[in-house]
C-alpha cells in the first residue's frame, strides 16, 4: 500500500483527516448495505409489477445479481472519490505485481479455501442452534423458498443470466473488496485498533447479505456466516497489505455462484 503523508496529530489538519477517516469508515459501507437493500426491494417491486403477481421477498439470486449492477458502479465511483482525496488510486488497493500473477492466483486459491472452512462451519453452527436435531432437514426449505421464483419466459430469462454472469462476478468482487477491507478498514484502522476495524467492516458486510437471505430463517445464518468471511478476509488484506489475492478469491466465489443461472432458462423450457 501507499504510505500516507504524515501530518503533525496535534494540528487541526490531522484531526480533520482523522475525523473524516471514521465518516468514511462507517459511511461508506452504511451507503453500500443500504444501496443493496434498496436495490433488492425496487427488483422485488419492479418483477412483482411485471409478472403480475405477488412475489416472495427478496428476489431470487438471479435477479438479485442483476441489480447489483448500479449499487457496484455507484459504489466504484465513492470508492475512486475517497482514493483520489488522498492522492491514492485503485491501483494501490490492488497492487498488482508484474510476474507474480500465478502466484497470486494460488494465493486467491488458497484463501478460498481457508475462508470457506469457517464459513461452512458457520452455517453448520447455526443450523444447529436454530433448528438442532433437524438441521439437515431444514436446510431443504431455509436455503431455498420456491415461491420466490418468478414466472419467467426462457428469453427473459436468458437476458437476465447472461447479464449476471458478465457483470456480477468482474465487478462485485473487486468493489466489494475495495469497500470493506480497502477503504472502510483501512480508514476505521485509523480511529480504532485494527482488530476492531475489522469487526465493524466485516458487520456491515453481514448486514449487507441478509438482503439476499431467501427465508427469514437464512437471514441470521447469512448475517453470521458472511460476519466470519470478513473477519477472516479482513486479517488476510491486514497482513498481506494487498487485495488482489483476495479479489480472486472473491471472484471465484461470485463466479461459481452466478453460472448456474445460465441453466435457468434451459430448465424453464423444459417446463422445470
Amino acid at each position: 500500500m501507499v504510505a500516507m503523508t504524515q501530518t503533525p496529530t496535534g494540528s487541526p489538519a490531522a484531526a480533520r483527516s482523522r475525523a473524516g477517516a471514521l465518516a468514511w469508515g462507517l459511511g461508506l459501507p452504511a451507503a453500500r448495505v443500504a444501496m443493496v437493500a434498496a436495490a433488492c426491494t425496487l427488483a422485488w417491486l419492479i418483477v412483482g409489477w411485471a409478472s403480475g403477481t405477488a412475489t416472495a421477498f427478496p428476489v431470487p439470486p438471479l435477479i438479485a445479481a442483476v441489480a447489483m449492477l448500479p449499487v457496484n458502479l455507484v459504489c466504484l465511483g465513492l470508492v475512486l472519490r475517497r482514493l483520489r482525496a488522498e492522492g491514492r488510486g485503485l491501483g494501490d488497493l490492488v497492487a498488482y505485481r508484474r510476474g507474480r500473477v500465478g502466484r497470486d492466483v494460488l494465493w486467491g486459491l488458497l484463501w478460498l479455501v481457508v475462508l470457506y472452512v469457517p464459513f461452512v462451519l458457520t452455517i453448520m453452527l447455526v443450523m444447529r442452534v436454530l433448528h438442532g436435531d433437524a438441521m439437515f432437514v431444514a436446510f431443504e426449505t431455509v436455503f431455498f423458498d420456491p415461491e420466490a421464483l418468478p414466472p419467467l419466459s426462457p428469453v427473459a430469462a436468458s437476458v437476465l443470466a447472461i447479464v449476471a454472469v458478465v457483470t456480477f462476478a468482474p465487478l462485485n468482487a473487486p468493489v466489494e473488496e475495495f469497500v470493506y477491507r480497502g477503504t472502510a478498514q483501512q480508514d476505521l484502522s485509523r480511529r480504532m485498533p485494527v482488530a476492531l476495524a475489522i469487526v465493524v467492516a466485516s458487520v456491515f458486510f453481514g448486514l449487507q447479505h441478509i438482503w439476499y437471505a431467501p427465508t427469514p430463517d437464512a437471514v441470521l445464518v447469512y448475517a453470521c456466516a458472511f460476519f466470519v468471511w470478513g473477519v477472516g478476509s479482513g486479517i488476510i488484506a491486514w497482513r498481506q497489505r494487498r487485495l488482489l489475492p483476495l479479489i480472486v478469491a472473491h471472484g471465484l466465489v461470485n463466479l461459481l455462484t452466478s453460472l448456474p443461472s445460465l441453466a435457468v432458462p434451459f430448465l424453464l423450457a423444459n417446463g422445470a
